[in-house]
């Protein structure tokens, strides 16, 4: 299986992002949980041109990516499990669990700090909630996500098909976990173990309290081991408000609105006052 995974890594990629995007646009359309708030097509257009500019970004100014520097990293015989001698499988198990760990920690982080939450609010300011918000990232935001991996890569010593499968699994379950879909009580059951729509959903609410909760987006057990986990919304899955409260639609539906939004402080282009946090 390794093997495949690094051979094939390209298709890999291609195939599972698009499949499950479809799947999940599918599955949005026939087993909706909520209602819209406004029209689709803009926002698919804005997040997708996104995510297409955050890949482009990321692709020219780094010469690579996280897999090729665990490949490197293989050569040199540098990293932890390198240098402990750890067995393959295990190494593969721990790097997939140790890589989810750095992103529930960089997500908490970027709610934390005043500049990395100026980026990170673009992703917050979708005014609805679906499978294409877990694709909507500001493009430096993308970028800088890709350093902290790539560091964290080289310091484990993670094997180049970890790292690929784990990458995989990301973003397919960021676009799960974002998506409008009603699974019913199956929720209580899988989000024991990854992070359910319901359960994230609660991250997008328009209150602080809310959306200062629930960092994970594929393992649910790290909120619950540091006293992140909320439950439930207090207004309910149905009535609970989306987005950001000094940033309304139908700014963050547009492209050029969401590129500049980190770059603004104070009143934005719509006349809402921007509020900022952190320390």
């Amino acid at each position: 299986m390794f093997d495949f995974l690094t051979l094939h890594e390209p298709a890999l990629r291609l195939a599972a992002f698009a499949g499950v995007l479809a799947l999940m646009l599918l599955l949005e359309f026939a087993i909706p949980r909520r209602g819209r708030s406004g029209p689709r097509l803009r926002r698919w257009t804005t997040n997708l041109a996104l995510a297409g500019a955050g890949t482009l970004l990321v692709r020219f100014t780094v010469p690579l990516l996280a897999a090729g520097v665990a490949v490197l990293a293989a050569r040199q015989g540098f990293g932890l499990f390198h240098w402990t001698g750890t067995p393959e499988a295990a190494a593969f198990v721990l790097s997939i669990v140790a890589l989810d760990l750095l992103v529930y920690v960089q997500h908490a982080v970027f709610h934390k700090f005043r500049l990395l939450w100026r980026l990170h609010r673009v992703h917050h300011a979708d005014p609805d909630l679906d499978a294409t918000t877990g694709i909507r990232f500001h493009p430096v935001e993308i970028l800088l996500s890709m350093g902290i991996k790539m560091g964290a890569v080289a310091l484990l010593g993670a094997p180049a098909a970890a790292v690929i499968l784990f990458e995989v699994l990301l973003n397919a379950t960021a676009m799960f976990n974002h998506s409008n879909i009603n699974i019913g009580g199956a929720d209580k059951w899988i989000r024991l173990l990854i992070v359910t729509p319901d359960m994230h959903r609660i991250h997008h609410s328009i209150h602080r309290d809310e959306y200062d909760t629930n960092f994970g987006f594929n393992l649910s057990i790290w909120d619950r081991i540091f006293g992140s986990y909320r439950a439930c919304p207090r207004e309910g899955h149905e009535k609970m408000r989306l987005g950001l409260s000094e940033y309304p639609a139908p700014g963050p539906q547009r492209l050029g609105w969401s590129l500049m939004n980190p770059f603004w402080s104070g009143a934005n282009p719509d006349n809402t006052r921007g509020q900022e946090k952190g320390t």
